[in-house]
């Protein structure tokens, strides 16, 4: 899908919700549709501090917060690091590097024979999964080679 027709899909669904769209508010949406790095808050805010001086990094995160409320972006939590914003929502993996923390979606059929499995074995109705792949990027490997 265009990222245009994606970012007024998204801007339709925020307004449909009664969420006023501010300039900051668009820009901080246009930016994760628009990245494939699963960025932090304050990565989002420093890309964008340049044309929006006045914004904070709390303005980021509220925001953050409302898209998450709105389904439009994912937060995920790896370890300790800082939470990083997804706004790819159909399903996917994620491959992370050790070294650096880059992550990359890895698209692989949906693990709901797993869920499936989980939910007959122990008798949980099963929500949700997440599986996390770990390695060295190719960036980090080339350094320590």
């Amino acid at each position: 899908m265009a990222m245009n027709s994606r970012l007024e899909q998204a801007v339709e669904k925020l307004k449909s919700t009664g969420v006023r769209m501010t300039p900051q508010r668009h820009a901080i949406l246009e930016f994760l549709l628009s990245s494939m790095s699963h960025p932090t808050a304050d990565e989002i805010y420093k890309s964008l501090e340049g044309k929006f001086p006045n914004m904070s990094v709390a303005t980021v995160y509220n925001n953050l917060r409302v898209f998450k409320e709105a389904g439009l972006v994912r937060e995920l939590t790896y370890g300790d690091a800082s939470s990083r914003f997804d706004a790819n929502m159909t399903d996917h993996y994620h491959v992370i590097c050790r070294e650096c923390g880059k992550i990359t979606d890895f698209d692989y059929p949906p693990l709901i024979d797993v869920e499936r499995e989980a939910a007959k074995r122990t008798g949980f109705r099963v929500e949700s999964h997440r599986m996390e792949i770990y390695g060295i990027c190719k960036d980090c490997q080339q350094h320590t080679a």
